[in-house]
C-alpha cells in the first residue's frame, strides 16, 4: 500500500529521517534554487525526481497545499504499544511522557500535536484504531515533518491501553474542564500518559474514570475550552517545565 507526502518540508524531513521513498515529484514551474537540500539528500539516495503538472499534484494530495512538492511512499507504520513503552523507557535520564488522543478527528489537529509532541520531547502517542484520524498526507504536512520522528501506536481498545500502561508504573492524567484540580498543581514529573480528549465531546466518561487524576487549564475570559492541539502543547511543556526544574 502507498501514500502520498505533500510540502518541501515533510518531503525534506522524511528524507533526512530515512523514510522509504519511491519517487518524487515537482510541479513545471518549481524555483529549483528553494529546494536545494531536498535535491542534494534525493540524489544521495538514488530517489527519482520527476516533474509534472502542478494540477496533477493536486490530484494527488487533495486538500493538502503540496508547494509543488509530492513524495509517493509506503503507508506509515504505527509501533506496537510495547514497543512504544520499551520506546519510552530508553532514556535513562527522565520518566516517559506519552500522548493518548482519546478520537481526535481533525487532521490539522493531530498533525499540530505531534508536532509539538516532538518539540517537547515525548515518547509516543496512542491513538484508537475507530473514531480517530490516522496518519495521512494532511497530518504530515501539518506536522512538518514530524511524523517522521514521534512514533505512534493505534490501538483497538484506549481503555484496555490505560491498564497496559498502569502495569508498567505510568500514571494516567486526563483532561477535563470540570476537574477539581489545575495543571499547575499536578505532579509532572512522574512517568506518565496524558489524555487529550475529542475536539467536541472531550475526553470519554469510561476513559476519564480510568485516570490516575483529572486536571483543567485555568480559563479565565468568556470561553471555556480550547483548541485540542493548543490545549495538548500546554500540557506537554507543562511537563517539560516541571520536569528542568526537578533537575
Amino acid at each position: 500500500m502507498e501514500d502520498y507526502i505533500a510540502g518541501k518540508h515533510s518531503v525534506l524531513e522524511a528524507l533526512r529521517s530515512g523514510r522509504s521513498i519511491n519517487k518524487i515529484w515537482l510541479a513545471d514551474t518549481i524555483q529549483k534554487q528553494q529546494l536545494q537540500p531536498l535535491l542534494s539528500a534525493a540524489k544521495e539516495q538514488g530517489i527519482v525526481i520527476s516533474h509534472a503538472d502542478k494540477r496533477k499534484l493536486d490530484q494527488l494530495t487533495p486538500g493538502v497545499q503540496n508547494q509543488g512538492v509530492v513524495a509517493q511512499i509506503a503507508a506509515y507504520e504505527y509501533v506496537e504499544l510495547d514497543d512504544l513503552i520499551r520506546l519510552a523507557r530508553r532514556t535513562a535520564q527522565r520518566e516517559p511522557l506519552l500522548l493518548i488522543l482519546d478520537e481526535i478527528e481533525d487532521p490539522h489537529n493531530l498533525g499540530s500535536i505531534l508536532r509539538t509532541a516532538d518539540c517537547a520531547g515525548v515518547d509516543g502517542v496512542i491513538i484508537p484504531k475507530r473514531r480517530s484520524v490516522g496518519l495521512n498526507a494532511t497530518v504530515s504536512k501539518t506536522s512538518a515533518g514530524a511524523v517522521e520522528y514521534v512514533p505512534v501506536a493505534r490501538v483497538t481498545n484506549i481503555a484496555q491501553t490505560i491498564d497496559r500502561l498502569k502495569e508498567e508504573g505510568i500514571w494516567i492524567a486526563g483532561t477535563d474542564v470540570s476537574a477539581s484540580m489545575e495543571v499547575y498543581e499536578a505532579n509532572f514529573t512522574v512517568p506518565l500518559a496524558i489524555v487529550i480528549g475529542n475536539e467536541s465531546k472531550g475526553v470519554g466518561r469510561l476513559i476519564k474514570e480510568k485516570c490516575d487524576f483529572l486536571v483543567k487549564l485555568p480559563m479565565l475570559g468568556s470561553i471555556n475550552s480550547l483548541n485540542a492541539s493548543v490545549a495538548a502543547a500546554l500540557l506537554m511543556y507543562e511537563a517539560v517545565r516541571q520536569r528542568r526544574n526537578r533537575n
